[in-house]
């Protein structure tokens, strides 16, 4: 009987424990609300404004991305953005980020039209960077996941111009 007591109350204990251990996993995983996927790791401001009181504040490009759940081309560049390692880093460390699922009143965020994914960036005096373009005549501020090193080359070149016009 004894015996019996003891294994049913081990039994007890490791039913509880390994729930337990269910729950804990459960809350150790960081909310995912700001990034959408776009990287865990990255610290992303929820408006525009902001992410330029923060550009301002900080003397650092804010990267606004504009995207849409239901969009394929959107979800193909989240994921090539969110594995690549050097996007990560300069996004984490040299850059405010934004995504937004929806349009802002800056007209000056949308100079070619309002369409997904389109990749714009803002230097820290709040001016809207227009010249840093993707590769596409129709859609200036697009890029598909084959044009990643494109993009990685547009964010230095954000950076490399705050340095000389600061």
């Amino acid at each position: 009987m004894m015996l019996h007591s003891a294994l049913a109350l081990c039994l007890l204990l490791v039913t509880v424990s390994s729930n337990l251990a269910i729950a804990i996993k459960k809350e150790k995983r960081p909310p995912q609300t700001l990034s959408r996927g776009w990287g865990d790791d990255i610290t992303w401001v929820q408006t525009y404004e902001e992410g330029l009181f923060y550009a301002h504040k900080s003397k650092k490009p804010l990267m606004v991305i504009h995207h849409l759940e239901d969009c394929p081309y959107c979800q193909a560049l989240k994921q090539v953005f969110a594995q690549n390692e050097e996007i990560q880093e300069m996004a984490q460390n040299k850059f405010i980020m934004l995504n937004l699922m929806h349009e802002t009143t800056d007209k000056n965020l949308s100079p070619d039209g309002q369409y997904v994914p389109r990749i714009m960036f803002v230097d820290p005096s709040l001016t809207v960077r227009a010249d840093i373009a993707g590769r596409y005549s129709n859609r200036l501020y697009t890029y598909e996941p084959q044009d990643l090193p494109l993009l990685i080359e547009n964010m230095k070149k954000a950076l490399r111009l705050i340095q000389s016009e600061l």
